[in-house]
Parts: structure tokens; sequence; C-alpha cells
């Protein structure tokens, strides 16, 4: 195995490949779930859009309170446990309230573990190979969002789908708990004294402690990130349009394994494309291929095409996925990793969450259709922006 591929690289990649298996199990079949309990397309956006505005403030306030207290494994710990109870609850509790609480529980778990697991990531690299490790990190957890829906398949070869919604959430809870107990594996670091750090964790301090020193670097990317997920809503609504256009429960799922093998395919080769190229480079390639895809995904009205469309999502989302984690990292201080990489979550999540709830709302206003070709338009706008936004950035 590779020099970068260090034991606590693999135990967190293994972690995240097995609760992407519990939680891929679910999300190709969450749509008409939701849809088959009362929740309309805007009702999905709306739920979507709190579920990430709740993962991203938990990124920024445990990514501080992780760097004051100097601990990362603990948070995630209980990030991937809190998930984990989230998957039995919706299928137990089938009705409109229980169901959006659990998916909150869900995104508190995500936040929670999101900017400590990412820093603990950072302290295993180098600048040099920052790119290869989350392109491998994120590769590992692409291929367990392949399996999921593949078990999903299997289960369900013979049965009713609506039938059967409660007993897979029950099931996703077998490799969710695995992944959990795999944490135990990660070693505790002793702490590190910092005279800096305050007695009482003040995590809300230092996250705005954390922005007025950021350096402009720092600052500039954050911009220009964020001004592109603003336009970048929940992928739910890229399954509503193939089921829109005639795809069947089953094809639904077969696309977005398809749309996952891609992603974890070319996640190290992006990882490594960040690394030799950078990472200004790699991202900018994401939002073209992002702006291409919704373009077609409202021009195109045969299945046939949507095949080819999911492919270049996974391409899409492989090359933007890790970009911005290793890109931001060089540009943060080692004693505020999870901060810096917890704002960054927050910010991006609020952009994704107003996109989400907006993209419901135009949809029911107006038409899938109209949506994708406007967000595609808007994506070639926002492109050029970005070239003059991002800072040039050298080659490591």
């Amino acid at each position: 195995m590779k020099q970068y591929v260090t034991k606590i690289v693999l135990i967190l990649s293994l972690v995240s490949f097995f609760a992407d298996i519990a939680s891929e199990m679910l999300y190709p079949i969450l749509p008409g779930f939701l849809a088959s309990i009362g929740f309309t397309a805007l009702g999905i956006g709306v739920l979507e859009a709190v579920a990430k505005l709740v993962s991203g403030l938990g990124k920024t306030y445990f990514g501080a309170l992780s760097d004051q207290l100097d601990r990362r494994v603990p948070f995630i710990r209980l990030g991937y446990l809190l998930s984990a109870i989230a998957k039995p609850l919706m299928g137990l509790f089938p009705q409109m309230a229980p169901v959006f609480a659990a998916r909150l529980l869900d995104r508190v778990g995500k936040g929670t573990r999101g900017a400590p697991r990412d820093a603990l990531l950072v302290a295993e690299s180098m600048p040099e190979n920052r790119g290869k490790v989350f392109g491998f990190h994120r590769g590992m957890d692409t291929l367990g969002a392949v399996i999921g829906p593949l078990l999903v398949l299997s289960f369900i070869a013979e049965r009713e789908l609506t039938e059967h919604y409660e007993a897979l959430f029950l099931l996703a809870f077998v490799p969710a708990i695995i992944g959990v107990g795999l944490t135990f594996l990660l070693p505790v670091p002793p702490k590190t004294a910092r005279n800096s750090r305050p007695r009482k964790p003040q995590p809300l301090k230092g996250i705005f402690a954390f922005w007025r020193e950021a350096s402009p670097e720092y600052q500039r990317i954050l911009a220009g990130v964020l001004l592109f997920a603003l336009i970048n809503s929940t992928d739910m609504l890229l399954l509503l349009r193939a089921a829109e256009i005639g795809f069947s429960p089953y094809e639904v799922i077969f696309a977005y394994v398809l749309y996952n093998l891609v992603y974890a395919a070319l996640s190290l080769p992006f990882g490594k494309w960040g690394d030799r190229f950078g990472f200004k480079v790699v991202f900018l390639i994401s939002v073209l291929l992002f702006s291409g895809c919704y373009l077609a995904l409202g021009s195109v009205e045969n299945t046939e095409a949507m095949w080819g469309i999911f492919v270049v999502y996974g391409a899409f989302t492989a090359a933007n996925d890790g970009s911005v984690k290793s890109w931001l990292s060089l540009h943060i201080p080692t004693s505020q990793r999870a901060t810096g990489l917890g704002l960054y979550g927050f910010l991006e999540v609020l952009g994704l969450a107003l996109a989400s709830a907006a993209a419901g709302a135009i949809w029911k206003g107006s038409s899938g259709k109209a949506l994708f070709l406007g967000v595609g338009v808007a994506g070639f706008v926002i492109f050029f922006l970005l070239l003059f936004i991002f800072p040039a950035q050298p080659k490591s």
C-alpha cells in the first residue's frame, strides 16, 4: 500500500466506507419514501435545506470545539454513532414529523464528525500528497455508496419496494454500527500543551477569531466556493428528474450506482491531479462539468441520454468534493485546522440549503426542466466569475 495511506487514513476510510453503505442504501429510495408519506418536491427541498443547515452548524461549532479541546477521535465516534441511530428511526416511525426529526439527527451526526475527521486527515498528510489522501478517503467512502444501493437492489429484486421500506431502514443500521465499531481502532493521541488555548472552550468566539485572522487566500477561495454553492442544490432533485423523464424505481437506483462508481473511480485521480496541477484547476473543471450536466438535464427527454448525464455528474462530484478541503487546508494554521474546515463546511451547506429550498420552489412554480436549464446557464456565468475571484495557486 502506498505511503500516504497511513493506519489512521485507512481506518477513517473504512469507517466512511461502512457508514456510506448504510447511508446510500437509503438515499436513492428516500425521495420515493418521502413522497409516500406526504412530502412534495417543495417539502423535500425544505427538508434537505434544513438538514444541510443543521449539518453545517455542527461542522463549524464542533470543529472549533475540537481545536480548543485538542481532541478529534471522540467527536468522530459520537458523530458516526448519532447517524447510525438515526437510520432505523425513519423506518420505525414512518410519519412526516418523526422522519423529519430522524433526518436532522443524522445530519447532527455528520456535523459533529466532519471537521474533526478532515483535520485528522490533514494531520496525516503532507502538502504535496494532500489531494491523494483526500482522494483515497473519498474513493473508499464512495465505494460504500456503490455497494449500498446494490444491496438494496438485491433485497427488493422479488419484492414490492413500497412494502419493505421499514426493513431497509433497519438493515441499514448494520453497516452503520460496524463503522462506529471501527472508530474504536483509532488511537487517541495525548493532548498537546498550547498556552494560547482558553481554559474554558469558547467555540463561537474561536470561529470569529479565526475568520478575522484568516489569510486573504483562504477568504478568497471560500468566497468563490460559496458563490458556486448557491446554485448547487440537493442531488435528490436529480433523481426526481430521472424519474420524471421515465426511469423506473429500479433504474433510478442503478443510475445512482453508476454515478457512484464513476465518483469512486475518479476521486483518487482527481486528487493526484490537484497535487500536480493545483486544486484551483480541478475545482474549475468541476464547475464546467456541473454546468454541462444541468443544461443537459433541462434539455433531454429520453432515458438513454440520462445514463450519460449520471456518468458526467459522477466526474463532477469526484473533482469537486475533495479539491476544496485540500486547497483550503494549505492556508489554515495547524492549530485551527478543524475550525477552518468547519467554517467552510457551515458556509458551504448554508449555500446548499438556500439552493435546495429555492430549487424546490422553482420546480413547484415552474418545472424541473426550467430549473435545470436556468442553473446550467448560471453555472457557466459563475465559472467565468471564479476566474477573477480565485487567487493564483502554485502547483503544490
